[in-house]
């Protein structure tokens, strides 16, 4: 399995086209960033669903999925921290590693986040956008510290015995679906949860929702100047579409798409509507980038 070493830490890459072992090279490049405690497993189906356009890169975030923080965790690797920001260079010394100047960006969740900070940081290294289950939240104290405390409750208590258990997979899902998905995409999700760093997925969430997240991510969102696509489950309870909304309407650049009765997946829970979608965006958007005067 190919690895890149970014700042001491191992992180797992893999091309998806039509030859997975190393991109065809005359193909634009679709990256791919996935959520807390997930890994790129989940964005694997939608990956082979694009790759007669695109060089699909799937990686899994530091201390996530098979890009495991080294044990015992050096100095030097603790002190990068889990703010969104060092996830987002993260993303830039991958694809300087790989040689890639320009790529096109779906990310999920929190890794949505992340991709709001690439988006700024490195704003001529991406030419559209494509955010799934993002928005905007507000602050309230007491319910962000309740909200800590079950987080940390559900980093801390993950045994392996869990994953052994008869539709416990189902039983971890439902909060995230309003749809059935496959049962391999469950139990894969179920595992990436359990295997997470301990550090890694307690850090992103005192990093993610946070009062700093909520002062900081609608500037970010403001600030936005390349094309983007917010995309929104109807009924997800992880980030209601109003919120996706709300980010939206903070810079003229993001267009938002609610995709009716999906969850906080809609990528898994209605692909085929999914794809209708972003490729609608991504062929309209390629267009606009190619006859901009800066490509003449």
């Amino acid at each position: 399995m190919p690895y890149c070493s970014i700042r001491g830490v191992d992180h797992y890459y893999e091309w998806i086209g039509e030859s997975d072992s190393m991109p065809s090279g005359d193909k634009p490049v679709l990256v791919f960033l996935h959520g807390w405690a997930g890994s790129a497993r989940y964005w694997e189906s939608t990956a082979r669903r694009l790759v007669a356009d695109y060089d699909c890169l799937l990686y899994d975030l530091r201390g996530f999925g098979r890009s495991q923080l080294p044990n015992p965790l050096p100095e030097t690797v603790a002190a990068i921290g889990y703010e969104l920001e060092t996830y987002a260079d993260d993303l830039a010394m991958l694809l300087d590693a790989l040689s890639l100047d320009c790529v096109t960006l779906n990310a999920h969740s929190t890794g949505a986040s992340i991709a709001v900070f690439f988006l700024n940081q490195y704003a001529h290294r991406v030419d559209r956008a494509i955010l799934t289950c993002s928005g905007i939240f507000e602050y309230n104290q007491k319910a962000f510290e309740a909200f800590y405390r079950f987080g940390k409750y559900v980093v801390d208590f993950r045994p392996n015995w869990l994953r052994h258990l008869p539709l416990v997979d189902q039983m971890f899902m439902a909060r995230f679906l309003r749809r059935s998905i496959p049962a391999t995409d469950r139990r894969a999700f179920l595992g990436d949860y359990l295997d997470a760093n301990y550090e890694a997925a307690l850090g992103t969430i005192y990093t993610a929702v946070s009062k700093k997240a909520v002062e900081v991510m609608p500037q970010e969102f403001s600030r936005l100047t390349i094309p983007t696509l917010l995309i929104s489950g109807e009924y997800d309870q992880i980030i209601p579409a109003h919120m996706g909304q709300q980010a939206a309407s903070l810079s003229e650049q993001v267009t938002h798409h609610v995709i009716a009765e999906t969850g906080h997946f809609p990528m898994l829970e209605a692909p085929d509507t999914y794809l209708e979608i972003i490729g609608a965006f991504l062929s309209q958007t390629l267009e606009r980038v190619i006859n901009s005067p800066q490509n003449p």
